[in-house]
């Protein structure tokens, strides 16, 4: 199974009305579930689990455009733990040029900006984990 046809069917699995999903493969067992966390399986496994139940007050979202996470992962702002993070509140950066990594699946994923920007907020920690269209770094075009 590709990474592109996982991330197609958490897409589908995020628009439809069902709850929970579970598919096993001879070498993948994914499992899916929304409003409460899904149970642990067996390696090797990718779990997408929302958060069990959120509490009262939803975080708010961030004001302007954001850059989301693309895949469930882990964010990381810098390319190794002593490194530089790629940006910093304040930087300006060119369409294309790395903001972050995401890692699934033992898997590093550069994630770049889709526009000629200025940073305005790193909205995730190091090492966070996210989900799929997480907001990651606050911009404005410019």
């Amino acid at each position: 199974m590709t990474n592109q046809e996982i991330f197609e069917l958490m897409t589908r699995f995020d628009q439809s009305g069902i709850t929970s999903f579970k598919l096993t493969t001879k070498d993948v067992t994914l499992e899916l579930g929304k409003g409460a966390a899904a149970p642990a399986a067996s390696a090797p496994v990718l779990s997408a689990a929302a958060p069990a139940a959120a509490p009262a007050a939803a975080p708010a979202q961030p004001e302007g455009p954001c850059i989301t996470a693309p895949l469930v992962g882990t964010f990381y702002a810098a390319s190794a733990p002593d490194a530089e993070p790629f940006v910093k509140v304040g930087d300006k950066v060119k369409k294309g040029q790395t903001v972050c990594l995401m890692e699934a699946m033992k898997m590093m994923n550069e994630v770049q900006a889709p526009c000629d920007c200025v940073i305005e907020a790193v909205l995730q920690e190091d090492g966070a984990l996210v989900s799929f269209g997480d907001p990651l770094i606050r911009y404005r075009e410019g």
